[in-house]
C-alpha cells in the first residue's frame, strides 16, 4: 500500500517561502505520477502541480505557475513543492497525491489520483 506523508508546512509571513516535502513509501511500481493539491477552508481541493516520476514532465495550474516549483528526488522517494512570494491566499492544507503509471495527460483532477497524504497546513500571515 502506497503511503504519502507531507511535511514542511507552517506559519510564514507574506512574501516568504516554503518548501514542502512528500515522502512516499510502500511503492511497488517503477512509475508514478505525483501531484500537489491544496484545500482552503470552505473550498474544493485545487490542483497545483504534477510531475512524472523521472522528473521529465510537469504540469502547473496557471494561477501558481512561476511562483510554485515541483521537483522530485526519486532516489529518496520524495517529491517537493517550492512556494515563493507567499500570499495570504495561499493559506490552505497542502496535499500530496500519487497515481501509478507513465505520465500522459495533465493530471489536474483529483479523481486521477489513487493515493493521498493527510496534508500539511500552510498559514500565511499579512
Amino acid at each position: 500500500q502506497v503511503q504519502l506523508v507531507e511535511s514542511g508546512g507552517g506559519l510564514v509571513q507574506a512574501g516568504g517561502s516554503l518548501r514542502l516535502s512528500c515522502a512516499i513509501s510502500g511503492r511497488t511500481l517503477s512509475n508514478y505520477v505525483m501531484g500537489w493539491f491544496r484545500q482552503a477552508p470552505g473550498k474544493d481541493r485545487a490542483f497545483l502541480a504534477a510531475i512524472a516520476w523521472n522528473g521529465g514532465s510537469t504540469t502547473y495550474a496557471g494561477a501558481v505557475k512561476g511562483r510554485f516549483t515541483i521537483s522530485i528526488d526519486n532516489t529518496k522517494n520524495t517529491v517537493f513543492l517550492q512556494i515563493n512570494s507567499l500570499k495570504t491566499d495561499d493559506t490552505a492544507v497542502y496535499h500530496c497525491a500519487a497515481t501509478a503509471g507513465t505520465y500522459s495527460g495533465t493530471y489536474v483532477r483529483t479523481e486521477q489520483y489513487n493515493y493521498w497524504g493527510q496534508g500539511t497546513q500552510v498559514t500565511v500571515s499579512s
